[in-house]
C-alpha cells in the first residue's frame, strides 16, 4: 500500500510494488513522482526525512534535510537597523535567491534506493519520468493553486506553472518537458545533480539571481543516516524522528506524559481527552523552544527530554485546568539551564508526507519539504523544478516573532552547513514485533501534534485510520497560549474548554494532511487512511 497527498504519485509508488519493488523502491518512486504531480511541496529542490522498519525489526533515519550555505551568516536576513526584512523582500529569508538552502531531496531519495531499494534508479524513476514528459490533467483545485502572486514574479516560474499568465484550468494537460529532461539525468546518474555538470548548472543559475548556493554548497552536501527515537507508550513501541527534528522529541515527551493515563476511558475528543492532551503539547512544546537545533551544532540533552521519570514530574503539574504558559515551571534537576536568549519561529505548513507498506512488512514513513508553497517561488528554467525557501526555518533575529509565534532558541541560529529545526515526524508504530501504523502529516509547526491526534485516536480512541486521520484536530505550542481548533468541534465543548480556562481560537479552515497506513492486528490486512481534506489524494494498495 502507498497513501500520499496524490493520486498518481500512489500510483507511481503502487506500479513499483506490483513490479516486485519493496518498500523503499515504492517510496522513491513516490517521492520522485510527487516532484512532478504536486509541485507545491513535492521537489527535488528542497528536503526532508525517511524513516524505515525492515519487517526483520531493522530501523534507520535518513536525514535529507537542506543545509545552510558555506556562505550564510547569523545576521544575513537583519536590515541596517537590525530589524528582520520584510517577508516580500528578494533578499530576505521567504522568497527568493537568498532563500534558498543546499536541496537534499536528490541525494537522500537515491542514498535510500541505493543502500535499501532492489530495482535501482532508473526503474524507480521512470513513473515520474512518464509523467512530466506526457503530462497529466490538473484539477480545478491544483490549477488554483498554480494563481500565485510570488510565482509570477520570477520569469521561470511564471512561465513554467502560469503559462506567461495564460493560467492553466481545470481538465488542461500540464506537461513540464524541462524537468522530464533533469530527472532522467538524475534517474542515470545521481551524483551529477551534486558534483558534475547538473550542479554546475544549478549553482550558475542560483548565483545569477543573486543567491548564496555554489558548486561547492552541492559538492559537500552529506546524506546522514541516523539512529531513530524510540520510545512507549502503553503496550506499542513508538520510532520517530531524531533531531534536526523535533518531532519525535516532543511527540514522545508528550506520549510519556499521557502513559500515565487510560485516555481509553475518556472518549476521543471529549472535554477531558482534549484536557490532557492539551496540557502535555503544552510542556513539551516548551522544552522544544528552548533545546532543540541541529545534533551536528548543539548539545542537545534528548535522552533526559525523552526520559519517563522526566515525563513523570512534568505529568505532577498537570491538573484540572489548563496552566497558563507564562506559569509553567520545568521539572528541577533533569536538564541542564537552557539558553539565555529564545527567538520566535514558525515553519512553514506547505510540506507533504507519504506512507507505505510492502508485502512483506517493510514500512517507510517519509516528510519532504519545500517549506512554504512553492518554496522560493524560483523555478531554475533549463531544469524545471522549484527551489526552497528553507533558510526561513532558522532563527533570523533572537526574539523575533513569526507567523505562528513558534519559539526556538540560539541552537537554530544561522551558520554554514547547519541544518535547520524542523517539525516533521514520520513515525512508524509497532505491537510487540508487528507492524501497527505507518504515521506522518505536514502542517509546519502543527505537524506533531496531528501525528499525535492520528495515533492516540486509532490507538485509544477507538476510530479506525480513516476516521482518525479525518477528525477535526486541536493543537497547542505553549506560545502563544492558545489552544487552536479546527471546525467540528460542538458548541458545548468550546464552553467546557474556556470553563476550563483556555483561551480558543477556533479555525475557519483545516490544518495538515495525515496520510497513514494503519495494519489490522488479527488478519495483517493494511488500511489506509488518506486525509479528506485533500481533494486528490490516494490510498493505493493490492
Amino acid at each position: 500500500m502507498v497513501v500520499s497527498v496524490h493520486h498518481l504519485a500512489s500510483d507511481a509508488g503502487l506500479e513499483v510494488l506490483q513490479a516486485g519493488g519493496n518498500a523503499v523502491d515504492a517510496a522513491v518512486a513516490t517521492g520522485f513522482a510527487l516532484a512532478v504531480v504536486h509541485p507545491i511541496a513535492g521537489n527535488l529542490g528542497g528536503g526532508g526525512f525517511m524513516l524505515l522498519r525492515m519487517h526483520d525489526g531493522h530501523a534507520t533515519f535518513i536525514d535529507f534535510r537542506e543545509q545552510a550555505p558555506i556562505a550564510a551568516t547569523a545576521n544575513m536576513y537583519l536590515d541596517a537597523k537590525g530589524d528582520v526584512r520584510a517577508p516580500d523582500d528578494p533578499g530576505g529569508s521567504i522568497t527568493g535567491y537568498r532563500s534558498i538552502a543546499t536541496p537534499g531531496s536528490v541525494a537522500g531519495l537515491a542514498y535510500a534506493e541505493k543502500k535499501y531499494g532492489k530495482l535501482g534508479l532508473a526503474k524507480v524513476m521512470a513513473p515520474a519520468i512518464r509523467l512530466a514528459a506526457q503530462g497529466f490533467v490538473i484539477t480545478e483545485e491544483e490549477a488554483g493553486e498554480m494563481h500565485d502572486s510570488d510565482l509570477a514574479r520570477y520569469a521561470d516560474s511564471k512561465r513554467i506553472f502560469q503559462r506567461d499568465g495564460d493560467y492553466y484550468k481545470a481538465g488542461d494537460r500540464f506537461r513540464q518537458p524541462e524537468l522530464a529532461r533533469t530527472l532522467e539525468r538524475i534517474a542515470a546518474n545521481p551524483e551529477d545533480f551534486y558534483h558534475g555538470k547538473l550542479a554546475a548548472e544549478l549553482a550558475a543559475e542560483i548565483q545569477k539571481g543573486g543567491g548564496l548556493i555554489t558548486r561547492e554548497d552541492l559538492a559537500q552536501y552529506q546524506v546522514v543516516e541516523r539512529v531513530p527515537l524510540v520510545g512507549r507508550y502503553h503496550q506499542y513501541t513508538v520510532l520517530s524522528a531524531p533531531p534536526p527534528s523535533s518531532g519525535g522529541v516532543v511527540l514522545l515527551s508528550a506520549l510519556n506524559m499521557l502513559d500515565g493515563y487510560r485516555l481509553n476511558t475518556l472518549g476521543d475528543r471529549s472535554t477531558a481527552w482534549i484536557h490532557l492532551i492539551t496540557e502535555a503539547y503544552r510542556r513539551a512544546y516548551m522544552d522544544r523552544s528552548d533545546y532543540l537545533g541541529d545534533p551536528d551544532y548543539n548539545e542537545i540533552p534528548v535522552a533526559a527530554l525523552t526520559s519517563q521519570k522526566y515525563a513523570d514530574a512534568w505529568r505532577s503539574s498537570i491538573t484540572d485546568r489548563a496552566t497558563p504558559s507564562a506559569e509553567l515551571k520545568r521539572p528541577a534537576g533533569f536538564l541542564p539551564p537552557p539558553p539565555a536568549t529564545a527567538g520566535k519561529r514558525t515553519e512553514s505548513p506547505d510540506t507533504t508526507h507519504y506512507s507505505v507498506v510492502d508485502t512483506e512488512g517493510n514500512a517507510v514513513s517519509v516528510t519532504t519539504t519545500l517549506n512554504n508553497a512553492w518554496g522560493s517561488d524560483v523555478t531554475v528554467g533549463p531544469l524545471g523544478f522549484l527551489l526552497n525557501d528553507e533558510m526561513d526555518d532558522f532563527a533570523a533575529k533572537m526574539g523575533v516573532p513569526n507567523m505562528f509565534g513558534l519559539i526556538q532558541g540560539p541552537a537554530n541560529a544561522i551558520a554554514p552547513r547547519k541544518r535547520p529545526l524542523s517539525s516533521m515526524t514520520p513515525t512508524i508504530v509497532t505491537e510487540g514485533d508487528k507492524l501497527r501504523y505507518v504515521l506522518g502529516s505536514p502542517g509546519g509547526a502543527r505537524i506533531i501534534t496531528t501525528v499525535a491526534n492520528i495515533f492516540l485516536s486509532a490507538a485509544e480512541g477507538g476510530l479506525n485510520i480513516q476516521q482518525a486521520v479525518d477528525a477535526p484536530r486541536f493543537h497547542h505550542q505553549y506560545l502563544p497560549d492558545k489552544l487552536y481548533l479546527e471546525p467540528g468541534f460542538s458548541a458545548a465543548t468550546q464552553t467546557e474548554l474556556q470553563s476550563l480556562g483556555y483561551t480558543l481560537a477556533v479555525s475557519t479552515r483545516r490544518w495538515s494532511n495525515g496520510e497513514c497506513i494503519a495494519v489490522d492486528p488479527a488478519t495483517g490486512e493494511l488500511l489506509g487512511g488518506q486525509d479528506h481534506r485533500s481533494h486528490f489524494g490516494k490510498a493505493a494498495g493490492y
